[in-house]
């Protein structure tokens, strides 16, 4: 289990060793054409960067991946728990034609069909189903982990495709780490009310403040969902620590790009 870095005409971005049989990617903000402060590889429309650099973006990223840009389905991030079972009728969503939706997570069985879920910070995380050939893309910050978003997209993905959760395999990305997530009383309440004592480990007390392991919280929730610990792969980038790599919202403000995670399957056989 590990994350590997790429690198290819200056575009860099991440993969999974466990999600070697489906075509997925995690971008950095480095291969793109996006002016600052989006530069360079900001995937996220509606930012104010110049619409023409983000499809540039996107022509760049999918290129790299093999996936047809003009079929990605874009999720619409509120920090709430529902998901999206996407279809055919859902190609090009949020890139090319305007989202009717909102989800914080998207499900799918058919093929060519990328999901897009976006982080400058929040957790991000691609589950693949090699037995039913179904995938799925989760943002989870704070409050969509504390709602329990990552466990509500297995359930999502048991009622649809017939998903068993110990056939999944996850790979979660890089988000802020417990370095860097600095936090009230409140966001460690919701944690605990949510996961009860398996909160506990990822919640540590510094002064008056508290330290949350956002990407091991997300991960507790799929052992809850019932995956299996050897089938989760967890990437220990900071997306707070490494400015070089990624945006953070935390260390810069509104006035940034975004990452994403994107996740598609080839053509069932």
């Amino acid at each position: 289990m590990s994350f590997l870095t790429h690198e290819q005409n200056g575009l860099v971005w991440l993969t999974s060793s466990l999600l070697d049989g489906v075509c997925h990617g995690f971008s950095t903000r480095q291969g793109g054409v996006s002016q600052p402060p989006f530069d360079t590889m900001n995937l996220a429309p509606g930012r104010d960067d110049d619409p023409a650099a983000v499809r540039e973006n996107y022509r760049r990223f999918c290129g790299t991946l093999g996936v047809d840009p003009a079929r990605t389905v874009l999720s619409k991030q509120v920090h709430e728990a529902t998901v999206r079972l996407c279809t055919e009728a859902d190609a090009g969503k949020g890139l090319l034609s305007p989202r009717d939706y909102a989800a914080d997570a998207l499900i799918t069985r058919d093929a060519n069909l990328p999901l897009v879920v976006f982080s400058a910070d929040c957790g991000i995380l691609l589950l693949y189903d090699p037995i039913h050939r179904a995938a799925g893309a989760i943002h989870a910050g704070g409050r969509g982990c504390a709602a329990g978003i990552p466990e509500k997209t297995v359930q999502a993905m048991t009622a649809a495709f017939g998903t068993r959760p110990e056939d999944l395999v996850a790979a979660v990305g890089p988000c802020i780490q417990q370095c860097c997530f600095e936090t009230d009383g409140d966001v460690p309440a919701a944690m605990t009310q949510a996961l009860g004592s398996e909160a506990a480990p990822y919640l540590a007390r510094q002064g008056a403040k508290w330290h949350v392991d956002l990407s091991g919280l997300n991960r507790q929730w799929l052992l809850r969902a019932g995956l299996r610990p050897e089938r989760i792969d967890r990437c220990a980038l900071c997306t707070a620590c490494r400015p070089d790599l990624f945006w953070s919202h935390r260390k810069m403000g509104e006035a940034r790009g975004a990452q994403i995670a994107m996740i598609s399957l080839g053509e069932h056989h």
